[in-house]
């Protein structure tokens, strides 16, 4: 079987990032069954859509015709039967495996034996949830990032028992809906959850050592460093309930590495219900008159925050190299386009000169005494032969 603009696409699960896989398959032309086990949620999904695509017109980016072509295409569906035709189905629904199995095998029993099914999870085994279905050799992994139409990379992760041209086939697809895909091992939080961890777990252990406010911890990533947002900023937009479970879920799975141990500090925020902006105060204020104080604008201290967090990000996406997760290209890809960080990481280290950043690492490794430091040997190994990252 081929995939091609005239393969049927289903989708399980009408929330945010099933609505907006739709959306994107719809525009490349394929006919799309969206189905989601509560009417209200589809009807949300509908009306959501629809006053998406009409501002889409209202701002000269799509014509009328091209938003009434794409909505004839996504039919809303109230029963998985219409899915027996499907060359494809991505299953987008809460990430909690035991549920995603339960839909996983109900999906399996409709659609033909040469579907494919894939699930869009950010944190979840691809092995452990393949383990619901008869037929594992054609499920596979496909993370996409919210908001899905507008985010440029979809990670691309097979199981142990995935076939090769499953693979070849989603990718394919995917590449074809002009999207950047990478292809990442089965290990925890792919590529870019694993990789990012650092932004956040180091910017905390700074503010915790009382180096820094997190104001001026912000600064410094945003004003020397380049990034769009400061971890803070980051966090209490994406809420730390969600942020902190991500980073226990990858401590955890990572038999408690110190690497990813979460911080105690973003758990007493938790445990007093400030969440960020949608509690209305977080680290920042985000109250109606509310202060918030203003960074110490110091170059030199900016660099030592900068520098620290940086080198700590570029030894995690060297272990994703190292422990065969994921190319030197698809790590630099991920975080550039799954992140928006200023440059790819690796790239970052070859032009900051890899012997610097292997003697930022043992620097903090001697003084804190503590493994959460330890240089990876591919950077060892690199400095060692006097290589970078991106030379042969």
């Amino acid at each position: 079987m081929s995939l091609s603009k005239n393969s049927k696409i289903g989708v399980v699960g009408a929330g945010t990032m099933g609505t907006g896989i739709a959306q994107i398959a719809a525009t490349f032309g394929h006919p799309v069954f969206l189905f989601d086990a509560y009417p209200d949620q589809l009807k949300k999904s509908k009306d959501g859509l629809e006053n998406i695509l009409d501002r889409q017109v209202k701002k000269e980016r799509m014509s009328s015709d091209e938003v009434d072509g794409i909505l004839s295409r996504i039919h809303f569906v109230d029963h998985m039967k219409d899915f027996t035709d499907c060359d494809i189905v991505f299953e987008a629904i809460v990430e909690v495996t035991r549920t995603k199995k339960d839909q996983i095998a109900r999906i399996e029993a409709i659609v033909g034996k040469n579907c494919i099914i894939a699930t869009n999870t950010s944190s979840l085994s691809i092995a452990s949830l393949s383990s619901a279905l008869k037929t594992t050799g054609r499920f596979l992994g496909i993370h996409f990032f919210n908001p899905a139409p507008l985010m440029k990379l979809v990670e691309i992760i097979p199981g142990i028992s995935t076939d090769p041209e499953t693979v070849k086939q989603a990718r394919s697809l995917i590449d074809s809906w002009n999207k950047i895909t990478v292809l990442a091992k089965d290990t925890p939080g792919f590529i870019v959850n694993r990789v990012a961890r650092p932004f956040y777990g180091e910017a905390l252990r700074i503010y915790e050592e009382g180096i820094a406010d997190h104001t001026t911890i912000d600064w410094a990533m945003k004003e020397l460093g380049g990034f769009k947002m400061g971890p803070f900023e980051l966090m209490d937009l994406i809420g730390h309930d969600v942020n902190y479970a991500v980073t226990e879920s990858v401590f955890e799975a990572f038999y408690f590495d110190p690497r990813f141990k979460p911080s105690f500090a973003q758990k007493r925020l938790i445990e007093a219900g400030r969440l960020g902006k949608k509690s209305g105060i977080g680290f920042y204020d985000y109250r109606e008159g509310a202060e918030n104080t203003d960074p110490e604008k110091n170059d030199t201290l900016g660099a030592v925050i900068l520098n620290r967090i940086l080198v700590m990000l570029i030894n995690e996406a060297a272990d994703a190299v190292f422990m065969n997760v994921a190319t030197v290209e698809d790590v630099d890809l991920a975080m550039l386009h799954g992140v928006n960080y200023p440059k790819g990481l690796l790239q970052w280290a070859d032009e900051l000169g890899l012997d610097w950043v292997l003697s930022q690492l043992e620097n903090l490794q001697n003084h804190y005494g503590e493994d959460r430091y330890r240089p990876n040997p591919l950077l060892k190994q690199k400095v060692k032969d006097g290589k970078n990252f991106h030379e042969k």
